[in-house]
């Protein structure tokens, strides 16, 4: 089995592309944080390239840019390249079934819903007869 679950944010915005078919593509980088502190007391990243087809790619392409934080399901794939000095490379790459957008509209300055005082006093409860619930 081949099921990978990350969360972290985007290093920068995603960059959406059709393949001679016309199907979308869109590219992602994520940086991950590890789960305990270095030696300093930071947390080192690992970064992790992502692809997305069709609709998840259009949507991650419409609605996301660089620091908003994510979560992605999908399978590792590995290959190898030559780079442009010819040396030989290798890369791993996770391709998504599933792109969850965790940061809210706030989180990038435009708008959203926000609650006043959120820790208001509710007063204006009334009392309901437990005869009359569905449960």
């Amino acid at each position: 089995m081949n099921k990978v679950y990350l969360i972290g944010n985007l290093t920068r915005d995603p960059e959406l592309s059709t393949t001679n078919t016309g199907i979308s593509v869109c590219r992602l980088s994520i940086a991950v944080s590890r789960r305990f502190a270095n030696a300093e007391g930071g947390r080192d990243a690992d970064f992790f390239n992502v692809t997305a087809w069709r609709g998840t790619a259009d949507n991650c392409a419409k609605f996301l840019k660089k620091g908003n934080k994510i979560a992605v399901s999908g399978a590792i794939q590995t290959r190898n390249y030559e780079k442009a000095d010819g040396t030989k490379g290798f890369a791993i790459d996770i391709v998504a079934d599933e792109v969850e957008f965790l940061s809210s509209k706030n989180d990038n300055g435009e708008g959203g819903t926000t609650i006043a005082n959120p820790n208001a006093p509710i007063s204006d409860l009334q009392p309901i007869d437990d005869e009359t619930l569905p449960f």
